[in-house]
């Protein structure tokens, strides 16, 4: 009896140790998954940052318990950028979101020295095998603000604050002008750069210039609400970027391009979880719902209203893009064929302003 209670005894320990490394495996499988987020610019409380920062939120409130999350804001584009990037990846992280342009070779040097880590970078090009990138089709967004610009525009000067002569800038500031003009032939659009994506001084200065130059609809591809106060303070219009700036400006904020990145951060996070996830480009617009105008101001007409709502169930149908041909730039050259659709990989490579704008791009 006691040799037969020996032997179970050695039975149910060696299953009892051939189990453990699977239940080890088991609570390891559960472990949530660190999340990191490169931020270009203070979260504040609107702009490129806030709405970024709004979709973490988002995203943790939907996969609560199955991840955790950091961020790191105020990150310049270079070095630190790089040293931000790689403490995300040797601290554990598995998933790291990197949210500026510029941040792009950072990303891909950190990404091939930790190839079991997820890197995701915004509005870049560059992909790997464990890296891809994400943008939204802001354009789309740009293109219906100028309906509303040319519609109400009493000047026929519509203002534009800029940080740099990148594609993705130049596509919102051509739609614009597209837009204006679609509507009002004699609409035109100038440009200052600021040569910051954060800088609400050069920001609000290059709108009071603007402003003093005849602009009474002005907007902006900058990341603080500068524009939107200056345009309230001087009595003329504005439409906010990044996120709905009303509160800025109540009387003078008609809307606003917002991103949404809420949904497109938990699916990627659940494929990371899953193992499913793979590198590619996502760019997603009205279709997707990661582009969408905040409210309206009732200040706009109604006969534009209307023309705005037929333009975005044109996005979100896929029937109207704001890159449909003839598109011509400003000296006069053909840059697609009446009734031909821009494709991805030539707006992906914009380096012109189309007619209407009446400043010119800077020269390298």
């Amino acid at each position: 009896m006691t040799t037969r209670r020996s032997v179970i005894k050695s039975l149910a320990m060696l299953i009892g140790a051939a189990a453990l490394p699977l239940a080890m495996h088991g609570a390891q499988a559960a472990d949530p998954l660190n999340i990191g987020y490169v931020y270009v610019s203070p979260i504040g409380d609107a702009g490129w940052t806030f709405q970024h920062d709004q979709g973490r939120q988002q995203m943790e409130a939907a996969l609560n318990g199955k991840i955790t999350t950091k961020a790191v804001e105020n990150v310049a584009e270079g070095s630190d950028a790089e040293r931000v990037i790689r403490e995300f990846a040797a601290s554990g992280h598995k998933l790291v979101f990197t949210t500026s342009f510029g941040y792009m070779n950072y990303t891909e040097r950190v990404a091939k020295q930790f190839p079991k880590t997820v890197f995701l970078h915004a509005t870049g090009y560059k992909m790997g095998k464990n890296m891809g990138i994400y943008n939204a089709r802001f354009y789309e967004g740009r293109y219906l603000t100028g309906v509303i610009a040319g519609k109400m525009s009493k000047s026929n000067v519509l203002g534009y604050v800029a940080a740099f002569p990148i594609p993705e800038v130049l596509q919102g500031i051509n739609a614009f002008a597209l837009g204006a003009r679609s509507v009002n032939p004699n609409a035109e659009v100038r440009v200052i750069w600021v040569n910051s994506w954060f800088d609400p001084g050069k920001e609000r200065e290059a709108a009071t210039t603007l402003i003093s130059q005849g602009a009474d609809m002005i907007t902006h591809h900058t990341d603080s609400t500068a524009v939107v106060q200056a345009a309230e303070e001087k009595g003329v219009h504005a439409f906010g970027y990044h996120s709905d700036m009303s509160k800025y400006g109540a009387r003078a904020h008609l809307t606003a391009t917002t991103h949404q990145w809420g949904d497109f951060y938990t699916r990627t996070a659940q494929a990371v979880l899953d193992g499913t996830w793979k590198p590619g480009s996502v760019w997603g617009g009205h279709k997707e719902g990661m582009i969408k105008l905040a409210p309206l101001n009732p200040a706009i007409p109604a006969d534009t209203v209307a023309k705005v709502h037929e333009l975005e169930a044109g996005l979100t149908a896929g029937t109207f893009h704001p890159f449909t041909g003839p598109v011509v730039d400003q000296d006069g050259k053909q840059r697609l064929a009446a009734g031909a659709v821009m494709d991805d990989a030539t707006l992906g490579k914009m380096d012109y302003f189309v007619q209407g704008v009446a400043s010119r791009l800077p020269k390298n």
